[in-house]
């Protein structure tokens, strides 16, 4: 009775070994074996016309198998980026005043240059009138100052007059000239300003709510925005890049900045473009550098804020060793396969260089042309033997002691 409580303690161990040492499980495996062997011979005689039944070894484990291919693979990095607007622009007032029109809709698809807003400009239009009747009186009075000082001048000359007046009238001319460029340089203050009432696109892009509205009074020093405009085409994606990839990256970068290909999907389009920026640092707390690639957006598929999914296309790995994923298993000391040989399982220590889809690339641990293990693999230990069944198939049950 202890042997067979032992034997079964051992098998269950088996099951539970097999996932992460498969040496183990093997050795467990033998020596349930041998117990059972000890014990047939002692068991009773079997009644008459019956004949003793000795244990056999376990049945093939019912496995899927996949083959190890060799063939050119793209050297491809995927990532989730955020679709950042390359300007956000805030627009806001200039001047302290009231909205006296607004051009355009909510949401609306701008250019450079079309007029968004124009404020209330009465005050301004009277003040610079003012200015311009002011520098009229000033030129005037200039006129008057040159002909005075040519006449002192004139009259010094010729003995009749003083050199005292003859200095006063230059320096008068002097002084009705810097008159005149006050008066010239606060008009072009006032004009300026006036340009203000009119508030243009300063970039081509599309226009966010409007909360100012006509009447609505605006001021310089408000910190809400009249409006805002995203320039949405082109348009950044920004997504991180894995250390270990991103010196490869760069590399290509500085050499040739058109050989990087990205790709990203929104809805049932792909916009495609090309690096156009990586961060000076390494992120330390996820190991990653960010990096911002310039896509063509005319269809605005890509829309500010939005996640998507992001492939970057560094090149081509020709001759590159590939397996199915669904054959990868991770145990203490990495990822491994059960390569099928003779029909029996055996353990196969790989190095993943990256996965694509539902297939990984290896470099190291397998050359191409086996046969591995794609499911089934937790009843499998190594040595252990198996029979191939059809994808799809539904795995058969463990087989049931009829005694029991």
């Amino acid at each position: 009775m202890l042997r067979v409580i032992i034997v079964f303690g051992l098998l269950a161990v088996i099951g539970g070994v097999a996932t992460w040492r498969p040496d183990l499980a093997e050795k467990a495996y033998h020596q349930a074996q041998a117990l059972i062997g000890q014990g047939g011979g002692q068991q009773a005689a079997a009644p008459q016309g019956q004949q003793a039944r000795r244990p056999a070894g376990p049945p093939p484990v019912s496995v899927t198998l996949g083959r190890v291919e060799r063939r050119t693979m793209p050297i491809e990095v995927e990532a989730v980026g955020t679709v950042q607007p390359i300007a956000a622009l805030q627009i806001k007032s200039r001047l302290d005043t009231q909205v006296a029109q607004v051009h355009v809709a909510e949401g609306a698809s701008v250019k450079e240059g079309d007029l968004l807003f124009t404020l209330d400009d009465r005050v301004l239009k009277a003040q610079l009138a003012q200015i311009e009747a002011q520098i009229l009186r000033t030129k005037a009075q200039l006129e008057q100052a040159v002909r005075d000082r040519e006449r002192a001048i004139d009259l010094s000359r010729r003995n009749v007059g003083t050199d005292v007046a003859r200095d006063n009238a230059i320096t008068n001319v002097k002084a009705v000239e810097a008159q005149l460029a006050s008066d010239e340089a606060n008009r072009n203050s006032i004009a300026t300003q006036l340009s203000y009432t009119q508030i243009r696109a300063p970039i081509s892009g599309r226009i966010g709510s409007i909360p100012a509205k006509p009447g609505a009074f605006v001021r310089s020093a408000d910190v809400a925005a009249m409006t805002t405009i995203n320039q949405i085409d082109p348009i950044y994606i920004a997504f991180a890049v894995p250390q270990t990839t991103f010196f490869e990256m760069r590399a290509m970068v500085q050499d040739d900045p058109t050989r990087i290909r990205v790709e990203a999907r929104a809805g049932n389009r792909t916009a495609s473009g090309s690096i156009a920026f990586v961060e000076n640092q390494v992120d330390l707390t996820t190991g990653t550098v960010t990096a911002k690639a310039l896509m063509q957006n005319g269809a605005e598929q890509l829309w500010p804020g939005a996640f998507v999914p992001v492939r970057v296309t560094l090149g081509t790995q020709t001759d590159a060793v590939v397996v199915p994923v669904m054959a990868l298993q991770v145990g203490q000391r990495g990822s491994y396969v059960f390569t099928v040989k003779d029909g029996r399982a055996a353990v196969a220590h790989v190095k993943v260089a990256r996965t694509m889809g539902d297939v990984a690339v290896i470099s190291e641990g397998l050359s191409g042309g086996e046969q591995v293990i794609t499911s089934g693999q937790l009843r499998i230990a190594n040595g252990v033997a198996v029979t191939e069944r059809a994808a799809g198939t539904a795995e058969a049950p463990a087989a049931r002691d009829p005694q029991s």
